[in-house]
């Protein structure tokens, strides 16, 4: 019987032991749990919040006082012209520039200039267009002195009941963003054969464009488009500081309907946020339908050629296009050291440092250490999403893509029950929803176009997964990455309604600061704060930039 058993045995193999987890795994499994982790903890709690904000919407009696209310048609009608127009304006501006520019040598100059357009803040920039357009401002002056005004002109050029200087300010200020989108999209190879292939055919520019490239761009620029007329619908601080004030646009009725303790006034705020985000929907579907009757109402070419000569002028477009900018930052120096400066004096009559002196930069400090918290907080989760987070993004980005006025609002209903609301971590963890999307789709296209055989070869000479990005990838990405922490810390610089909910008003910041003087009439001190706001990003694209070519200079393969 024994030796049956042991007969029996050895034919039996020996049941293969369960497979153990490797070291190498085991890490980049918890570097994939860190990184959900990281982007959970901002992100994911913004959906009950949201949720938190739009329930008093669904009671009848909200939308029944809303609709009642004196402000709300021209509210509505004010924040539909504004957002609507000016994104079709800055897309008609950024497309019209692309279409005369590329890919000309003045193309290639607007691109160098086009980051520190972007770095001038929204508020900066609508306090020096309101020295500009202001009756009393510096265009109004420089015709005094050709017409021979003694007195500014009884003209309503900001602030008026249309929202037009508002209209103006975004599309300009988005027509940046979009000529920075559309450099990312022609940097493809693929358009730039086509280009060539159509030129060698004998189609003259206008013909290529509008019957090859700009068909194939436009639903590309679904999402930036989106994401320009989300910011026209929730607008505050631009809307406080040239929108009209009788009454508001929604998004500033919203804010001030939050502010209150009665409940109809929450629930009437409530509603607007959620009408907010349905028109952004309504946006979405009217975007597709325009993009398929424009598919159905383009005629295929017909072999019909104009050719022209192709000219490269245009130069003085991309100039004016960035001048507005120029003039504001001009402006806002001029003001923060003018003395007397009467009109219709074209340039002031005394100079003076006392703004400078007397000026509060406790709001600087504060807005530094914020900015320099989120990015800090914000790259190390960057880095371990991109290498070893889901590869599906699109949800992401929607903190981009949705109305800022329900998202800071939601934010304040998480912060709330835990008693978190006017802490210094909260007003961190308000700008990192902003920041991370930020750095991420900054940094996202140069981080997948890294050739993987670095990190391949590294991992053969024996390091980790992190070791080789630690000592090989990341290094080499220095330069992108570098920019991603500019445009983050950017971002956070101009949060202007998230750091007034988060922080329940106890924290100055060079933005809050800024708009809260511009309703004080005081303009050089108004001047300071908002030319320190413009200062801090563009400090950031500089020290980034200098440092990127410091170390590219010494180190031979960095992007």
């Amino acid at each position: 019987m024994v030796a049956a058993l042991r007969r029996l045995s050895l034919r039996v193999a020996p049941a293969p032991a369960p497979p153990s987890f490797s070291l190498a795994t085991r890490q980049n499994l918890g570097l994939q749990v860190l990184a959900w982790v990281g982007v959970a903890v901002v992100l994911w709690p913004l959906a009950p919040g949201l949720l938190a904000v739009l329930r008093p919407a669904l009671d009848g009696a909200v939308w029944q006082a809303l609709l009642s209310d004196v402000q709300f048609p021209a509210a509505l009608g004010t924040t539909v012209f504004s957002a609507l127009g000016s994104t079709v304006l800055a897309l008609l501006l950024a497309a019209l520039c692309t279409t005369v520019l590329y890919p000309s040598a003045a193309w290639q100059r607007l691109q160098r200039y086009l980051p520190a357009a972007l770095a001038l803040p929204h508020a900066a920039f609508a306090i020096g267009l309101l020295f500009l357009l202001a009756p009393s401002g510096w265009l109004a002056r420089g015709l005094a002195a050709v017409l021979g005004w003694t007195l500014p002109p009884q003209w309503v050029t900001v602030q008026d009941p249309y929202g037009l200087s508002l209209t103006l300010a975004l599309a300009l200020k988005e027509s940046w963003f979009l000529l920075w989108m559309l450099h990312s999209l022609l940097s493809e190879q693929v358009i730039a054969r086509q280009l060539t292939i159509a030129y060698s055919l004998g189609y003259n520019r206008w013909q290529v464009w509008w019957q090859v490239l700009w068909p194939q761009l436009l639903p590309r620029l679904g999402w930036p488009l989106l994401a320009v007329f989300a910011y026209g619908l929730s607008v505050v601080d631009m809307a406080l500081l040239l929108g009209p004030s009788t009454p508001p646009t929604l998004a500033v009725l919203g804010w001030q309907w939050f502010r209150e303790p009665q409940a109809l006034a929450q629930g009437k705020a409530s509603a607007v946020a959620l009408l907010l985000l349905l028109l952004l929907v309504l946006a979405v579907l009217l975007w597709q339908g325009l993009l398929a009757a424009l598919r159905r109402w383009q005629q295929q070419p017909q072999g019909v050629r104009r050719p022209t000569r192709t000219t490269q002028h245009g130069g003085g477009l991309a100039w004016a296009l960035l001048l507005p900018g120029a003039l504001v930052v001009l402006l806002l120096g001029l003001w923060s050291l003018a003395g007397a400066w009467f009109f219709p004096a074209l340039w002031p009559q005394q100079w003076t440092l006392s703004a400078w002196t007397a000026a509060d930069y406790t709001p600087l400090l504060t807005t530094l250490g914020l900015g320099l918290a989120s990015v800090a907080l914000a790259l190390p989760v960057v880095l371990l999403w991109l290498e070893w987070g889901g590869r599906q993004q699109a949800w992401l980005y929607l903190p981009l893509l949705l109305p800022a006025l329900p998202l800071a609002a939601a934010q304040y209903q998480v912060l709330l029950p835990l008693r978190l609301d006017g802490t210094w971590w909260a007003v961190v963890w308000a700008h990192l929803a902003w920041v991370l999307p930020y750095m991420i789709l900054v940094l996202a296209g140069a981080y997948r176009a890294q050739d993987p055989r670095y990190v391949l070869t590294a991992q053969a000479l024996g390091l980790s997964s992190f070791q080789a990005c630690v000592r090989v990838k990341w290094p080499l990405l220095l330069r992108p990455i570098l920019a991603a922490m500019a445009v983050g810390f950017a971002v956070s610089v101009a949060q202007y309604v998230p750091t007034l909910f988060a922080g329940g008003g106890r924290f100055e910041t060079v933005t809050t600061e800024a708009v809260a003087l511009s309703a004080g009439g005081n303009r050089r001190v108004t001047a300071v704060q908002a030319l320190l706001q413009a200062v801090l990003p563009l400090c950031a694209f500089v020290l980034a930039g200098g440092l990127g070519r410091y170390y590219a200079q010494r180190r031979q393969g960095v992007a």
